[in-house]
């Protein structure tokens, strides 16, 4: 079941429980914001602990804590190139699932009307 699938009469029928545990855990990821902003800046390119440190005026050792969550959540990959880390988010689904949370809160701050 995809949530752009998902008619009137779905919404009636719980998912199974481990889809629930996991997109709780993918959304507890997202509920802090240097997470979040790390993962909005990997979701357009892939970047290095330092990039990111200095992107989101953070020490790295907090960015690669961070980074280990975010990994252990599925929400970002990781490739090595030479002795580099480079990190990007985990496909498109966790991409929209970040802009559709980063839409929603720019509607309620700035009192816009919600979509159907």
């Amino acid at each position: 079941m995809y949530a752009h699938d998902v008619s009137g009469g779905q919404w009636h029928t719980l998912p199974p429980p481990d889809q629930i545990d996991v997109a709780t855990t993918a959304l507890r990821m997202l509920a802090e914001p240097t997470r979040m902003r790390i993962l909005w800046l990997l979701s357009g390119s892939e970047h290095d602990v330092a990039s990111l440190a200095e992107a989101v005026l953070v020490a790295r050792p907090v960015v690669s804590q961070h980074l280990a969550k975010l990994k252990l959540a599925g929400l970002v990959s990781v490739r090595r190139d030479g002795r580099r880390s480079l990190y990007s988010a985990r496909g498109g689904h966790v991409r929209r699932l970040l802009a559709e949370a980063l839409n929603a809160a720019e509607h309620h701050v700035l009192g816009l009307p919600d979509h159907d």
